[in-house]
């Protein structure tokens, strides 16, 4: 049966079509895209929403095997869908840790029957624990799309070096965790003013920055391709904005809250505003808000990684993570589409055409052939974030209680409809 979506503005960051549209579906594949398609048997009317291709979050933490009473494959797939998240990379810093292909077979098993398609990220080190390489073929031949230890960085260079290379080879990408944990050495906040006159250990920022340092180099020296994780710091900005002038193969990602907060949020003593790398200073705000508008910075991500309601009650002992898939596009729209700061399709394609295009996966387009994922979106809705009614598991949003604009209200996978507001 063919399904043809009309009255739709359509928003395709892959083709460059931004207007008016109409989109065709069979058996699950996108057809035919355009200003008009060919009849089909069912004719569905999307109201003038706008029709995009699925958003695609190259960094969720689902916490399964091991910390399934945070949240689980199926619990962390549905929060994906209620956010118009069809495509998830998920972490490997799990229990037992992604580092074999035993673990990597688990995951895919249990995302056949979840609302996102999950791709895994398969850990550099045994256990993360830096002392020792895994069989990164091996995790290659089981089925993963990336590697990381994130969660922790690879704390040994001559690793990540020769992981770089061997990924090269295999056509994986390496995604690195910058964070020096000997001058981390034990902060939770950012090391800044609110951290001093709260009495609180703080986490210095060149704990990111020399380790972004480091990533370029090794990429740079080896001619391989990185891709650094949730960037936060003006200088780790700079640093990729001037490798990649030089023509070095790296990459980067933000969440939103490193473009719309920064550490005054602590000062309401809530470990929900508690996440690693940490809520900076304004200019660091500022530069990685630069960073997204001028292409420094590819991807937005959520950097998703729950917790239950008892682990963040304690603000100084919680563990560090925020949720964010059910608020990702809402948050940036508001923060730079509404804003006038990006168009709707420069946001659609970091949040799906371009994390696709990295990961290599059938993603982030409505061009013939590819699968039916797409959303609609009300770009007109203004609503409360209430974490009580998300579909993950934990409860520790960073948007908890603020107004936001633009909301998915479907989700489709694979052309079934996998969530409804």
């Amino acid at each position: 049966m063919k399904q043809r979506y009309y009255h739709a503005h359509v928003v395709d960051p892959s083709t460059g079509f931004d207007g008016m549209g109409e989109l065709l579906v069979e058996d699950g594949v996108i057809v035919a895209c355009g200003p008009s398609v060919p009849e089909g048997d069912e004719a569905i009317d999307c109201g003038g929403l706008i029709l995009a291709p699925g958003l695609v979050d190259m960094h969720v933490h689902l916490r399964d095997p091991g910390f399934t009473h945070k949240e689980d494959i199926l619990t962390g797939c549905a929060s994906a869908a209620a956010g118009g998240v069809t495509s998830l990379l998920c972490m490997p810093n799990t229990k037992p840790v992604t580092d074999s292909p035993e673990v990597v077979d688990y995951i895919l098993t249990k995302a056949k029957q979840a609302k996102s398609h999950v791709y895994v990220t398969g850990a550099i080190t045994k256990g993360m624990q830096s002392q020792e390489l895994n069989d990164l073929k091996a995790l290659k031949e089981a089925g993963v799309t990336a590697l990381s230890d994130d969660g922790r960085p690879v704390e040994n260079a001559r690793f990540m070096a020769e992981a770089l290379v061997q990924a090269k080879e295999l056509g994986l990408l390496v995604t690195s965790h910058c964070e020096d944990l000997a001058i981390i050495n034990g902060g939770i906040v950012n090391d800044g003013m609110v951290a001093k006159e709260l009495g609180l250990k703080g986490m210095h920022r060149s704990s990111e920055d020399t380790i972004t340092a480091r990533e370029i180099i090794l990429a740079e020296t080896n001619d391989c391709p990185v891709h650094i994780a949730h960037v936060s710091t003006r200088l780790s900005v700079q640093l990729i904005r001037e490798a990649k002038a030089r023509g070095v193969r790296v990459t980067c990602e933000t969440c939103p809250h490193y473009f719309m907060m920064t550490e005054e949020e602590l000062y309401r003593k809530d470990a929900n505003y508690r996440m690693n790398p940490p809520l900076r200073e304004e200019a660091d705000r500022l530069a990685v808000l630069e960073g997204v508008l001028d292409g420094t910075i590819d991807c937005i991500v959520t950097d998703h990684a729950p917790h239950t309601p008892e682990e963040k009650a304690d603000f100084y002992h919680a563990p560090n993570g925020v949720i964010g898939m059910e608020t990702s596009f809402a948050a940036s729209y508001t923060a730079l589409v509404k804003t006038g700061k990006l168009t709707l399709l420069e946001l659609v394609d970091k949040m799906s055409t371009k994390p696709a295009k990295l990961l290599g996966i059938p993603a982030g387009s409505l061009a013939p052939g590819n699968p039916a994922d797409f959303v609609w979106i009300d770009p007109q809705q203004v609503w409360t974030v209430d974490a009580s009614r998300f579909a993950s598991k934990a409860r520790n949003a960073v948007f908890e209680g603020k107004d936001l604009t633009g909301r998915v209200v479907r989700t489709y996978l694979d052309g079934a409809l996998v969530f409804q507001q």
